[in-house]
């Protein structure tokens, strides 16, 4: 598995013995985006959570693991593909749950209602460019625990299975952890 800080070391011993440049040296190159989105997220990872980067030469498209350790979803492995725009700072960043979960606020096909995740809100909780990936990371880990909302679902058959059957849901969420999140 390859971790930010290995690939970024190994890029600058690549500039430093670099004798020519050839084709293959240029496309290990990191850009500086990529290594300042890098930076900001190596920052204070919470401890469910993990990150893996799919291509290493695209550090901008990465995937985060989210295995909580209460409520519902303790137990479970949840992937999320997260894209991060050009116009990164000023729009958020493109995230998609690749598990599939039954919860209030994420439907079965990887929708996620989070509303720092939305770029204008009515509320003023959304997107802004004070915003970082951190913030992003901690409130997707946030879903399974304090933000799990049923009040304002996405997922509105979930919300309701709660709002009728407690423990029938509970048995709904292990089933899927079961069969999806391992």
């Amino acid at each position: 598995m390859l971790t930010l800080a290995s690939k970024l070391k190994r890029d600058d011993g690549l500039k430093g013995s670099r004798t020519s440049a050839t084709a293959s040296d240029s496309t290990r190159r990191v850009s500086v985006r990529d290594r300042l989105l890098v930076k900001e997220l190596e920052a204070n990872l919470p401890c469910t959570c993990k990150v893996h980067f799919p291509d290493p030469n695209k550090l901008h498209c990465f995937q985060l693991t989210v295995s909580p350790d209460e409520g519902y979803y303790q137990g479970g492995k949840f992937q999320f593909e997260t894209e991060v725009p050009d116009a990164y700072n000023m729009v958020p960043p493109k995230v998609r749950c690749l598990t599939r979960i039954w919860h209030p606020n994420i439907t079965e096909t990887g929708e996620i209602c989070l509303s720092l995740l939305r770029e204008h809100s009515i509320d003023g909780t959304g997107w802004a460019p004070t915003r970082t990936l951190k913030d992003v990371v901690w409130g997707l880990n946030s879903l399974f625990t304090d933000l799990l909302n049923f009040d304002d679902p996405l997922n509105i058959e979930a919300a309701e299975h709660h709002l009728r059957d407690k423990e029938d849901f509970r048995n709904k969420v292990e089933d899927y952890i079961k069969r999806y999140a391992r």
